[in-house]
């Protein structure tokens, strides 16, 4: 009787969850509907637009919300809804609980393409507009997935190589934004997510595929079932994995990729949306899947009202941003609250083994001098280069005061500056070797635990506010928002004893936040065709003698305390159990090599703009030379990252002279083929 009477109440309790979450998420979004439709810059009544509604009349109210209203609110459900079904069979497929179109790179992938047909292929994009879509997301995902170990990768892992990827991309979408200013600049909005329609064609074109997928995931919804098990008990039960797991996948992508290709980039619905699904108790995908998509309506049409009922003096916030501003949070106590299931046992303790182990040794004394003399002379030389030739007998007069005027000047120019990018590539090449051992993972740096979003969307707002006072602002703007993001990062992983894999999850949600900020910035003060989005690639143009004041402050104070804790930083990759046994305060360790790198990055950012894959390539290179030894890895890597960073703006100033290429941008062309090579190197060497 017990039995029974256990099971009447288990039954009676998802009837009431069902309930829940079926009806009270259609009633919630139907009052969402009727006020987004009200909201706007002409705000209309409830009662007038019921009456639209059912009555449509030829009245400048109704056809404001027919032409208008409606097709808007229209594709976010429609676009809620397909993002929330494409990340919860994306987390089936995975078993990945932080799997999404945009954790995959998905997202990230269609909206490159989309911007390269615009490009290269306007006919193409204009008469196929989803097809580029579709190539791009799925071919980011396939790389994502397979960077991230496969079958065999772990959340944290994926996640990152997902991000990862979006990085990479990103700075390919960058380098088209930056040379095709003018094909491109209507994309801006559209790449920070908007649901903004004048007519009904988007909608038109999207209801046809999302509902005909909708349908199709539902009814396949037992085979899908099915991958939740061990596979070898999904085969013995005669379940075609391999199958099963590539017509999801191709769902989900087809999915996002025609969200993509009608409002843009939208990120952490796929996240949420079947994760609120799934605290209901619901598991079954025939109910997983229109829950998640009735949910994911339900939280577009919320943030698209709520940025059209919140309104600043810059306009109306991208709902893109503010889906990240809502979903950031959730990730963030996703973090803290499952930690124990996404991080695994033992996740991230040995992960130094990506690019780490040398299969050459090389003597350190020897490779340093010969690092430092060839960062010296690529430094005179690289003075030589531009857009006028100085020889390098003049340029060496010209140093010594012996020179012609002519030269005298071009020298007060480009030694700064190639000085300046020096000491930028020396701090976050450092930077990088600290970051790395502290969170002991090789896929870490400024830009993955937030503090290059931070630094950017301060410095951003610096521009926006104090546009007289950029020189002065700007720098201290960015080193501030740079050091808030580490801290607040800090704070929350302080109760996880600054877990490791904690660190980074955490940082790749504050890192949305900073994104959504600058991207808003971007769109709303105009800022596509100002140098100030040329400072957020990373560029060493025009910096002068005080940048180079304020990076020298940077690494005479801080440098030596790296080197000095250099020993102490050896014993973080041993993990916590055995630093422990050595002695060593791991936290305080881990937390001390942590400031440390995010003060050279917050440095580096604020003289020379937000450059990513420094901090990644140049430990990873040293390592394969010397191995793991932090005070070596210190200096080498400093040396490596100078030279990168000189090199880059070198040829950043010369190839396209007068036009220039920002050096951020050419350091992220080179080092992210570079670092997926390092990925998939390290995905054979574990298969």
């Amino acid at each position: 009787m017990n039995g029974k009477s256990s099971a009447n109440t288990a039954s009676i309790g998802m009837t009431w969850r069902l309930i829940g979450i079926f009806g009270g998420g259609i009633a919630a979004l139907f009052v969402l509907f009727i006020v987004s439709l009200g909201f706007g810059e002409a705000n209309i009544p409830a009662a007038t637009v019921v009456e639209g509604l059912l009555h449509r009349r030829d009245v400048m109210e109704h056809n404001l919300l027919w032409g208008i209203r409606m097709p808007r609110t229209v594709i976010g459900i429609l676009a809620g809804a397909a993002l929330a079904a494409a990340g919860a069979l994306l987390q089936t497929i995975t078993k990945n609980p932080l799997a999404a179109s945009d954790t995959l790179g998905i997202n990230a992938g269609a909206y490159f393409m989309v911007v390269l047909g615009m490009v290269a292929f306007p006919a193409l994009q204009q008469q196929f507009p989803f097809l580029l879509a579709v190539v791009g997301g799925l071919l980011a995902a396939l790389v994502a997935y397979l960077l991230g170990g496969g079958r065999a990768s772990t959340p944290v892992r994926l996640a990152l190589s997902g991000m990862i990827v979006s990085m990479v991309l990103g700075a390919f979408t960058s380098a088209l934004h930056i040379f095709n200013q003018t094909k491109t600049q209507n994309l801006f909005l559209w790449g920070a997510g908007s649901l903004i329609q004048l007519d009904w064609d988007g909608v038109v074109f999207a209801w046809p595929f999302v509902l005909a997928l909708l349908v199709a995931a539902i009814f396949l919804g037992r085979q899908f079932d099915m991958l939740e098990l061990d596979e070898s008990t999904a085969r013995s039960l005669g379940q075609r994995v391999g199958l099963a797991r590539a017509v999801g996948l191709g769902m989900s992508v087809l999915l996002a990729a025609i969200v993509v290709s009608v409002v843009g980039p939208i990120g952490f619905v796929g996240l949420v949306a079947p994760h609120l699904v799934r605290l209901s108790g619901i598991r079954k995908h025939r109910l997983l899947i229109p829950a998640s998509a009735l949910w994911g309506a339900l939280l577009i049409t919320a943030a698209d009202t709520l940025a059209r009922m919140v309104r600043s003096n810059v306009g109306e916030m991208p709902v893109g941003a503010v889906m990240a501003i809502i979903g950031a949070p959730w990730l963030i106590w996703l973090v803290l609250t499952k930690v124990k299931n996404i991080s695994g046992s033992g996740e991230g303790q040995s992960s130094m083994s990506i690019g780490g182990a040398a299969a050459k040794r090389v003597r350190f004394v020897p490779l340093a001098l010969f690092m430092a003399v060839l960062l010296l002379v690529t430094i005179i030389v690289s003075m030589s280069f531009g857009g006028t030739r100085i020889p390098v007998s003049e340029l060496l007069a010209g140093i010594t005061g012996g020179g012609e005027q002519k030269y005298s000047v071009l020298m007060n120019i480009r030694l700064p500056r190639t000085l300046v990018a020096a000491a930028a590539g020396i701090a976050l090449a450092v930077s990088g070797v600290l970051i790395q051992s502290a969170v002991r993972n090789p896929l870490a740096d400024a830009s993955i635990i937030g503090v290059t979003s931070g630094a950017g969307f301060c410095a951003m707002i610096a521009m926006v506010i104090w546009p007289g006072l950029t020189i002065v602002a700007v720098p201290f703007a960015a080193i501030a928002g740079g050091i808030i993001a580490a801290a607040f990062v800090f704070f929350l992983a302080w109760r996880k004893a600054l877990n490791p894999s904690v660190l980074i999850l955490l940082g790749i949600a504050i890192s949305a936040i900073g994104s959504a900020g600058i991207q808003v910035m971007i769109v709303k003060a105009s800022l596509w065709s100002n140098s100030s989005y040329i400072w957020l690639t990373g560029s060493t143009y025009g910096r002068s003698w005080n940048q180079l004041y304020t990076l020298l402050l940077f690494l005479l104070v801080l440098l030596p305390l790296a080197y000095y804790l250099g020993r102490k930083f050896d014993l973080l990759a041993f993990g916590d159990e055995s630093s422990t046994g050595f002695g060593l305060e791991v936290r305080g360790t881990r937390l001390f090599a942590m400031i440390l790198g995010v003060l050279l990055a917050a440095g580096a950012v604020a003289c020379v703009g937000t450059i990513g894959f420094l901090g990644l390539m140049a430990p990873h290179a040293v390592r394969m030379m010397i191995g793991h030894h932090t005070r070596r890895s210190i200096v080498l890597s400093g040396l490596l990252g100078g030279l990168l960073l000189v090199l880059a703006d070198t040829v950043g100033r010369t190839v396209m002279a007068p036009t220039e290429i920002p050096s951020g941008l050419f350091i992220t062309l080179i080092g992210a083929p570079y670092f997926l090579f390092l990925m998939y190197r390290s995905l054979a060497r574990r298969g």
